[in-house]
């Protein structure tokens, strides 16, 4: 039976250029944060996708006003469907209550793609944020538009995440199978819809998903008072369920025929998404990296490594302790450092050390296939953020949603307080785009330091650090300052806290924009023509006669492995004669 993972994709490095599906998501739920907040972070890439921050304001809608719908990843037309009665603010994938979403693609099996369907996973994402309050009602509005309207895209992992509570929601359609109507005449789709589980977090554990279908086995309704099917949606609001499930998902698996065991041995992952090296290697070694900063997971290096698939990663683990958002940053900047897998230590890391490998992914030497990692970092990021629900605070204030454009490893988070009623110009949708280079553009921006940064990654990226831990360090400290001033203003006048905060968020994203403005070109004079210009208390020594001409510069070279290795493959060609 032909299956469609993307595990398969990479291995044969066909990864699809128009997709967002090499995203990322971590997890940390309120009783695992420091501060008590629950976080998420979702780093969305792809080779094509342009870093902006997305905005739809609140709205009252008359009956009969339609929503068009165009698939996110390519822009494509599919539809029309009513639009809700109201609709709440959205500031990137976070909206006015807090509510926050993210996804990673894995694709699933091939046949189960319903080009039918009008809900392709970005509408279900935008959507569901202007129409859902909390992680349950998400779930609610997400099982009831894809029931209602069909199912566009391929299997997807779906973060929701609200102050209080952290879901997993996995989700892939159930094909075409056109039949007729008796009566009409009508032609219509029987699998209409698709099949999906959802499971909550417990408190006090991170999870993260990446491009692989992550839940296994569920309990089923009967018998679980803390588990039901979608016949029984209303009671989701009941705190005590933290498993919900499409009706059908067992039995459409036994109908087209994956499925033959008994219900209690039922795998999402395993029947709709199975696993193998690549989604193994490729996909779940990153959840992997990140659970093992915070908790003992040498137990399934092996799995992580794709060598032994059969001793599955848990869904969720317990961490040693509480995180913070900076340590969701940091995660999300890891290039498996410490690891067997560290991208800093093979000779493909150049010699200067760099963590990155250029598309495709595998090659074949002498008949054999080998493959680079996947890091949680990569160069083709478009987007990504790490956001914070705070329950404690108002949701004007409590909602922090940290954005950054491009690698997240080599750019800086900038707090954008989600009441904002003002995207900052840097970030905002139309400065730009992957085919128009616009010189206010942050994303532009970053990309122009950090591929200079790529070509000397070992010299060049302490110093982009330096600048990227200043800012981080000193907005942590405003973000603490700013929620008191806010929650003062807030308890005068809501509307004076919102007017309070947008100044602040865009005050801010001006400032990063601007010191890395800054950046860029100290780099550039730095580092110009392979030289590295030496630096005494802050500034460019130099030659002692006239200002304008530099000390001589810093010549490093390569490191001596580089030196054999290019000896040994050039032989006597570039041996000096003497």
């Amino acid at each position: 039976m032909k299956i469609k993972v993307l595990s398969i994709l990479l291995a044969s490095s066909m990864l699809s250029s128009n997709l967002a599906d090499a995203c990322t998501n971590y997890i940390v739920t309120k009783g695992a944060s420091k501060d008590g907040s629950c976080m998420l972070s979702y780093s969305a890439d792809s080779h094509t996708l342009y870093g902006e921050l997305y905005f739809y304001a609140r709205g009252i809608h008359a009956p009969g006003t339609m929503r068009k719908i165009h698939e996110w990843d390519t822009g494509k037309y599919l539809g029309e469907i009513p639009e809700a009665g109201q609709t709440y603010q959205v500031v990137g994938n976070m909206n006015e209550h807090q509510l926050v979403i993210g996804e990673s693609t894995w694709g699933g099996r091939e046949e189960l793609s319903d080009s039918t369907g009008l809900i392709d996973y970005g509408t279900l994402i935008y959507a569901t944020l202007q129409r859902a309050k909390n992680a349950r009602e998400a779930i609610k509005t997400m099982a009831e538009l894809v029931e209602k309207y069909g199912y566009y895209s391929s299997g997807e992992s779906i973060s929701i995440v609200d102050p209080n509570e952290a879901w997993v929601f996995e989700i892939i359609g159930k094909g075409v199978n056109m039949v007729q109507d008796k009566k009409t005449g009508a032609k219509y789709n029987k699998n209409k819809g698709a099949v999906w589980v959802a499971v909550r977090i417990p408190d006090g554990f991170i999870s993260g998903h990446a491009n692989h279908a992550r839940i296994t086995k569920f309990p089923l309704e009967k018998g679980n008072k803390n588990s039901i099917s979608s016949k029984n949606l209303k009671k989701i609001f009941e705190p005590q369920i933290e498993f919900v499930y499409a009706a059908d998902v067992i039995s459409f698996a036994r109908e087209a025929k994956y499925f033959t065991g008994a219900d209690a041995e039922f795998s999402f992952s395993d029947i709709y998404c199975p696993l193998d090296f690549g989604s193994a290697r490729g996909c779940e070694a990153r959840v992997w990296s990140f659970f093992r900063e915070y908790t003992d997971m040498s137990a399934y290096q092996d799995y992580a490594l794709g060598h032994n698939l059969k001793n599955r990663m848990p869904l969720y683990v317990k961490p040693d302790r509480k995180l913070t958002a900076q340590d969701v940053m940091h995660a999300m900047r890891n290039h498996y450092e410490g690891t067997v897998m560290d991208m800093t230590k093979d000779c493909g890391a150049g010699p200067f050390g760099s963590p990155y490998r250029w598309r495709p992914m595998t090659w074949k030497v002498d008949g054999n296939e080998y493959t680079n990692e996947r890091a949680t970092a990569t160069q083709q990021t478009g987007w990504a953020y790490v956001a914070q629900c705070r329950s404690w605070l108002p949701d004007a204030i409590g909602g922090l949603y940290w954005f950054t454009v491009d690698d997240v490893a080599n750019s800086v988070h900038t707090p954008i307080y989600v009441c904002t009623n003002q995207i900052p110009e840097n970030y905002k949708v139309g400065n730009g785009s992957m085919v128009k280079y616009s010189p206010t553009s942050a994303f532009w921006l970053f990309n122009r330091v950090t591929n200079a940064v790529y070509s000397r990654y070992s010299y060049m990226f302490p110093d982009l650090q330096k600048v990227q831990q200043e800012l981080e360090n000193t907005y942590t400290a405003n973000v603490a300052e700013t929620d008191k001033k806010a929650l003062e203003l807030y308890k005068e006048n809501p509307d004076k806290a919102v007017e309070f905060l947008t100044a602040f968020t865009n005050s801010t994203a001006s400032n990063t924009f601007n010191r890395w403005k800054q950046l860029d070109e100290y780099l550039l004079v730095k580092f110009i023509d392979g030289n590295i210009k030496k630096e005494k208390d802050g500034k460019f020594e130099t030659n002692g006669f006239d200002p304008n001409f530099p000390a001589f510069p810093l010549q490093p070279g390569y490191p001596e492995w580089w030196k054999r290795s290019v000896k040994d493959q050039a032989g006597d060609i570039l041996k000096v004669v003497k």
